[in-house]
């Protein structure tokens, strides 16, 4: 039995246009950049130096920072120079792993430490676009008894995953069964939406397949669950409600609810990491909308740039108005297509002005449409108002902007034309501001006062 989580919407999903496109691997490019902040948490910093040959694989980038996922050379090659926070590496044209790799192993004989350990080691983030650290993920500070994988792909157009689960399945399951072993679940699921049959079909046979080698019997039988379709059914909070019935509480995490979700392309590159020690140095990635000439369904390396990624797709076939890095619902606008791939880059849309154009913005007609579809149960409307009016502190504190998901259901539905989740997006950045100043504040007034105190102990 599913549970039917508040709000949401069905957009039009365009995933007809790379959804039939099996994976192609593209060629290593000349160049790669590779930013050095690729993950949520502190930016690593160089291990490497500028004339130094290193191979794909090597380790080029880190930090003392726990909070952080290592950076590996995704082309073997000479490290050009470092620029605009990234390490630019021009390939030598022999793609040579680094000494040891890919290396076999049996991941059913290696401990929980060693198997948490391995993923640390290969960088790997949530690759459905949060990128936290997996390894941080994987070590919750409170009892988890469910695992899901996320392989719903709700955003429109992207259909990398669908091609991941239908073609390279095994992956998956895999990796799930690592996953299980390392958190110690009783239950493990893979999510899917009800408009991928075919994804659902292979992962059931990919399960079967892992589970009948009768290793590690131990594990929890990997579920596979089809959920009616239905946007932002991806987003964590939605997933684990529809699967479990639990809520994640406002301001906490899926361990709050006694739950662990992971994409399902992070879980087959932790089990590269840990049957092959692969580290992350490539991914699949969707590159597609109306303005592609022909869409398609990429591996390939981290840092690319986003126009060779474009021109491997036969460049575009009309000028587009928009480049989105990933889909239109959530993903960002692009300035620039000399942008690179990171681990985080599910798809790149580019979109012509017939699908960009959506009318000027009016003023709030007090609807209520947007509160209606707001999985969260906010006031998307008066989020809007209290953005435009710049009242950071009543956002915050009266109508808990910080609790946003950005996942554009708001601005969807809503018939003024409304660009709500910019409103929102400002005004959560406008927060986390005003805490820094506040907290800055405190911590003054703090050392004012062991000044004062230290100054009348010295008198």
């Amino acid at each position: 039995m599913f549970h039917r989580f508040f709000g949401g919407i069905h957009p039009h999903d365009g995933k007809e246009l790379a959804k039939g496109a099996p994976i192609e691997t593209m060629p290593a490019p000349d160049v790669v950049t590779i930013p050095l902040s690729q993950h949520i948490g502190a930016p690593c910093k160089p291990c490497v130096k500028i004339g130094e040959m290193v191979k794909r694989g090597q380790k080029i980038a880190t930090t003392e920072a726990f909070l952080h996922a290592d950076i590996h050379a995704s082309v073997s090659g000479k490290v050009k120079k470092f620029e605009n926070g990234a390490i630019v590496i021009e390939s030598d044209g022999e793609d040579a792993w680094a000494d040891g790799l890919p290396m076999g192993r049996d991941w059913h004989a290696m401990t929980k430490d060693e198997l948490l350990a391995a993923v640390k080691d290969a960088g790997i983030v949530g690759m459905g676009g949060a990128t936290f650290p997996a390894f941080v993920k994987l070590a919750p500070k409170k009892p988890v008894d469910v695992l899901i994988l996320n392989g719903a792909e709700c955003e429109p157009y992207l259909t990398a995953d669908d091609r991941l689960m239908r073609e390279e399945g095994d992956r998956v399951a895999e990796g799930a069964r690592i996953l299980a072993k390392i958190l110690g679940v009783k239950r493990a699921v893979v999510a899917i939406e009800d408009n991928k049959p075919e994804a659902a079909d292979a992962m059931r046979a990919a399960v079967q397949k892992a589970e009948a080698t009768g290793a590690d019997e131990g594990l929890p039988k990997i579920e596979v669950a089809q959920l009616p379709t239905r946007y932002p059914q991806g987003a964590e909070k939605m997933l684990i409600y529809a699967i479990t019935g639990r809520e994640v509480p406002l301001g906490g995490l899926p361990m709050d609810a006694g739950t662990v979700v992971q994409n399902v392309a992070t879980a087959a590159a932790i089990y590269d990491a840990c049957a092959h020690g692969l580290p992350l140095t490539e991914r699949i990635t969707t590159v597609s909308g109306d303005a592609i000439r022909t869409p398609k369904n990429l591996r390939v390396r981290i840092g690319t740039s986003y126009q060779a990624a474009i021109d491997y797709c036969g460049g575009f076939s009309e000028t587009p108005d928009k480049v989105l890095a990933g889909g239109p619902m959530m993903g960002r606008a692009q300035e620039r297509l000399d942008v690179p791939i990171t681990k985080g880059s599910s798809g790149i849309l580019a979109l012509t002005r017939k699908l960009t154009e959506h009318g000027p913005e009016l003023h709030c007609i007090r609807c209520g449409r947007c509160v209606q579809a707001c999985p969260m149960g906010l006031i998307p409307s008066m989020l809007s108002i209290l953005g435009q009016r710049k009242d950071v502190a009543r956002a915050r504190d009266d109508y808990g902007v910080m609790n946003c998901v950005e996942c554009g259901c708001c601005t969807y539905v809503c018939p003024a034309k409304r660009n709500i989740v910019q409103y929102i997006r400002a005004t959560k950045g406008a927060v986390k501001a005003l805490a820094a100043k506040e907290k800055a504040k405190a911590a003054a007034r703090e050392a004012a006062a062991k000044a004062k105190e230290n100054a009348k102990e010295a008198a």
